[in-house]
């Protein structure tokens, strides 16, 4: 039986997908090693040009490296798959809507693009998770809005939402399998519920009630889907504290020329409604947008110091053709984006270091993996933290008390 190997890059979506591709195959066998593959299949990510370029040079590395046939998916499938098929790099290419049918994508001995459909929705029930500890649950994809940047609209779809009994049946096979952490996922998950009368916080609840769920995560959210029914879980054991809020910016010019939805002050108001209720927060954001001036972006620090933030993911802008941003000026060297994109960087580690003194309370950690003699885990803020201990703690909770606050994590023995 042939050996299959999953290279997976970009978001936790991407994450879930190779997933399901690895439950619904039936006629190949899943390796770990990727040395030892016949196949491998990369789930490619095409967020942005840096994106773009990692699939590129993964795949020139398994071509130099034994020749192991190459299939992509993901959403850099629609973005560069026909170009990299006709350059005869890879054997096949496929969309996502088309994951379920891994085997019969495989097996086809001719090359393919089948970029597959974007209204897709997936049906499919994973109930384990390869070499994880936690678990990724898919629960819509696709977005609704038009950022002027974001080219993933057009690569995943409009937002749709997964079916409730399918979410909630997979994260009770999950959860009698013995996981016990779910990270909802999905192009923009604060969307769910939109079109089918629900919402994120509803079906949050419903999650909770599942007998073996001891904590859910959820990805990025946008401000306005903070509604009034979210906030009223917010003193829930169950609940992360830690949510991720993106804003992509603190200038208001600059979410103007973004097409973003967000204001600026009503953020602020937000984020410290939220730390007022021990929460840590996470970002996104964009440096070197097109039009962002030394004015604006030192507005925009001025602003980030203000808001109570704790965790940061933040990168350069990059052009993604067909997308308002890559036609407006004035454009912002690479250099000059780099450098604003390390003094955020240094001023969100700054605060998160604070907040991690500042707490000083029981730490919740699930513990993940195991490297270079540490055991290393995430508390119930998402940070960090270094364990010493001769027990194999890998998968195990455990709650910490005595630990020390390090600039770069948290360390403690068990």
């Amino acid at each position: 039986m042939k050996k299959v190997y999953f290279k997976t890059f970009g978001c936790r979506t991407n994450l879930y997908d190779s997933q399901v591709m690895m439950s619904s195959m039936q006629n190949y066998e899943i390796t770990e090693n990727e040395s030892e593959a016949d196949i491998v299949v990369v789930n490619s990510c095409t967020v942005t040009n840096g994106a773009d370029t990692h699939v590129r040079s993964y795949i020139s590395h398994i071509e130099k490296n034994g020749g192991a046939k190459i299939f992509l998916t993901g959403c850099g499938a629609h973005t560069k798959g026909e170009k990299l098929l006709e350059q005869g790099r890879v054997a096949g290419v496929f969309g996502q809507s088309e994951k379920e049918k891994i085997d019969a994508m495989l097996s086809k001995e001719e090359p393919f693009y089948e970029p597959g459909d974007l209204n897709h929705i997936d049906e499919s029930v994973v109930d384990n998770f390869v070499g994880k500890s936690r678990a990724f649950i898919k629960i819509q994809e696709g977005c609704n809005f038009r950022c002027s940047y974001c080219i993933i609209p057009y690569v995943r779809g409009d937002a749709r939402s997964m079916n409730e009994e399918k979410v909630l049946e997979q994260i009770s096979r999950l959860a009698r399998n013995g996981f016990g952490e779910f990270i909802l996922t999905g192009t923009n998950v604060g969307s769910y519920g939109q079109r089918t009368g629900t919402s994120i916080a509803a079906l949050m609840k419903k999650i909770s009630q599942i007998r073996g769920v001891r904590r859910i995560r959820l990805g990025s959210v946008e401000p306005i889907q903070i509604t009034d029914e979210f906030k009223e879980i917010l003193g829930e054991p169950w609940l992360e504290k830690h949510l991720h809020i993106a804003l992509q910016h603190t200038s208001p010019q600059m979410l103007k020329f973004m097409n973003r939805r967000n204001v600026y002050k009503q953020d602020r108001e937000l984020f410290e409604f939220l730390a007022d209720k021990g929460y840590a927060i996470g970002t996104d954001f964009i440096t070197g947008h097109p039009g962002e001036s030394k004015e604006l972006w030192d507005e925009a620090m001025r602003n980030v110091k203000e808001l109570p933030l704790t965790h940061l993911h933040a990168f350069t802008y990059s052009k993604r053709d067909n997308t308002p941003s890559a036609i407006m000026k004035p454009e912002v060297s690479s250099k000059v984006a780099k450098e604003r994109l390390h003094e955020l960087e240094s001023i969100v580690k700054a605060k998160n270091f604070e907040f991690r003194k500042a707490f000083g309370g029981e730490l919740n950690i699930l513990v993940e993996n195991e490297k270079n003699g540490f055991f290393i885990g995430y508390d119930q803020h998402f940070n960090k933290i270094m364990i010493e201990s001769s027990e194999d703690l890998v998968g195990n909770w455990i709650n910490l008390q005595d630990y020390e606050v390090k600039e770069e994590f948290n360390y403690g023995r068990v």
